[in-house]
């Protein structure tokens, strides 16, 4: 039965195996986010983004007596650990700063190689250098998307090279490296660079998972002049920078698209800017859009679309529930991106009185900023949440996010494209600046909603905002960790702290689930860092002040 189901996810498909029936994909969402319970073998565990292990050895009951069962040191420490580590058959595999990728024995932490490719030097120039968000487990091989704008597959079990295919040039392309490996669907890896508050045109790329060979090219600026007005669109940003999924039910990828730019100078651009802010649905063969879900036309907010496309049952049917950095979310038709409801995470929004629930139409939006005159935006540019993935529980029917209220102070400006160097931005500002909400501080929390309604069930005030992935459990567990480097566990039911530890530096990667053995591992990677910290020290000076890191921690029961 396992070989069977192994079989099923090197060929690319997340499958529930009946004995005698070979791979059936499984449509039932819930039989997805319970298989193949020990192994976290991608970014979200399972296809439809729930980060939900079933696993129940560590419970509510006993996850006090939680203890630390091994630690590994990353080495390079700089700008700490962003990536969810992988777990498939008691290996884990993870990436750390500057393209560091490891495989650990999973249950003991013992190094069993590393690799790191040979960046181009022009990788240390680049505005977003040293940070990768994941690996991808495919077939034979562990995939990665290079910080000079390569994809890399390694040998799974000798952590040898086996080919590498250069995508982008960041000398003509600046800011077009892959901070986010593609995701496998089927035999093809899809995804994008980032890059998107420069003056670039975003592509969504589709290689040969077998050979590295590059199958199609997807423009994510549609050349369009009602769209993108004159050039405006060959300079117009709206990269997919973040981890696409691959549903094999419907052979489709749901991979958002960011920011049109300049971020926030949209004057000589007016037009609807697709596909940027979008939540689009391709055909991982030949790269066409089967929908596109745009949430912010003509985006001069920076609130992109790249976030997680969570898949849930409703009704007889699939919707998708997908937050924007807008602080609204979006529940769309899985097979249509058709809407049936809008809701704001955001308490504090300003950027539009409201968005229609049925059409999606922004009601009272803000338009074009007024030139030597500040304006005052909610939420700012990290959003209500920052890319960070929350986690949702089939048991307790709840979706766990981290949440801020914060806003920023505009001044627009003009740039002149030709002066931006390799690590210039392309925001279109003179003066851009976190703030608190107006009549209220600034905040931070964690919260517990209905995905479908947004109705609230519980909510934990955090000092600083928490930007780590969270993880849920069969064991009706909750676990997320904080900038002051505490991971906590909370009863997902109604998000008492059962548990804490102090892991040394703040916690900015996704946490995980999977057993060896029979025995349950909570993995932790602590390590402060990537670009966020800075755009925030304004309202959260804390941030400043923690201390940096790399270290895989994982706990066991006593």
């Amino acid at each position: 039965m396992r070989a069977r189901y192994k079989a099923c996810l090197m060929s690319g498909f997340a499958a529930i195996v009946v004995a005698g029936l070979g791979c059936n994909v499984s449509a039932d969402s819930l039989s997805v986010g319970n298989s193949d319970p020990n192994n976290w073998p991608e970014y979200h565990r399972t296809w439809n983004a729930w980060r939900y292990s079933p696993l129940e050895q560590i419970n509510k009951k006993n996850v006090k007596k939680l203890k630390v069962a091994w630690i590994h040191q990353a080495g390079d420490i700089t700008n700490g650990l962003l990536s969810t580590p992988l777990v498939e058959d008691g290996i884990m595999y993870y990436v750390a700063p500057n393209n560091n990728v490891f495989a650990l024995d999973a249950a003991t932490g013992t190094q069993i190689w590393h690799y790191q490719p040979k960046l181009n030097p022009i990788a240390n120039q680049s505005f977003y250098a040293y940070q990768s968000r994941n690996i991808t487990l495919g077939k034979t091989f562990v995939y990665l998307g290079t910080l000079d704008g390569r994809v890399v597959a390694v040998d799974k079990k000798t952590g040898s090279e086996v080919w590498s295919t250069q995508l982008t040039d960041l000398k003509k392309c600046h800011g077009c490296l892959f901070s986010s490996t593609p995701v496998l669907a089927g035999n093809v890896l899809v995804g994008g660079t980032t890059g998107g508050d420069q003056p670039i045109a975003g592509k969504i790329f589709g290689v040969d998972a077998t050979t590295g060979k590059l199958l199609w090219t997807f423009n994510t600026t549609k050349d369009d002049p009602k769209s993108w007005p004159g050039d405006t669109g060959k300079v117009g940003g709206a990269t997919a920078w973040n981890v696409g999924t691959y549903d094999p039910t419907t052979d489709s990828v749901y991979i958002g698209v960011g920011n049109a730019a300049p971020d926030f100078f949209n004057n000589e651009r007016h037009g609807d800017n697709l596909y940027a802010a979008s939540l689009l649905a391709l055909d991982p063969k030949n790269g066409t859009v089967k929908w596109a879900r745009q949430e912010i036309p003509n985006d001069h907010y920076d609130y992109d679309a790249a976030y997680e496309a969570l898949v849930l049952d409703q009704a007889g049917k699939q919707v998708i529930t997908h937050l924007s950095k807008s602080g609204f979310v979006f529940v769309m038709d899985k097979s249509s991106g058709s809407l049936t409801n809008v809701w704001p995470m955001s308490k504090t929004f300003n950027f539009v009185k409201s968005i229609d629930p049925h059409t999606g139409a922004l009601i009272g939006q803000v338009g074009d900023y007024e030139f030597d005159k500040e304006t005052t935006i909610c939420p700012y540019l990290l959003g209500t949440r920052s890319w960070n993935p929350g986690a949702y529980n089939p048991k307790t029917k709840l979706w766990y996010n981290n949440a801020m209220e914060v806003c920023e102070v505009i001044k627009p400006a003009k740039q002149d494209v030709s002066k931006i160097g390799i690590a210039g931005l392309y925001l279109g500002v003179d003066k851009l600046e976190a703030v608190s909400p107006p009549n209220e501080p600034a905040s931070a929390r964690l919260e517990a909603r209905d995905p479908l309604t947004g109705k609230l069930a519980w909510s934990v005030p955090y000092k600083l905002p928490g930007l780590g992935g969270v993880l849920t459990t069969g064991g009706d567990l909750v676990f997320n960790g904080d900038p002051q480097g505490f991971v906590h566990a909370y009863d997902a039911g109604n998000g008492k702290e059962l548990w804490s530890f102090q892991t040394g530096s703040g916690i900015r990667a996704g946490i995980i689930s999977y057993a060896v053995k029979g025995k349950q591992y909570i993995a932790v990677p602590s390590g402060y860092g990537s670009l966020a910290p800075g755009f925030m020290a304004s309202v959260f000076p804390e941030v400043t002040k923690i201390p940096g890191g790399a270290t895989m921690i994982v706990f066991a029961l006593e």
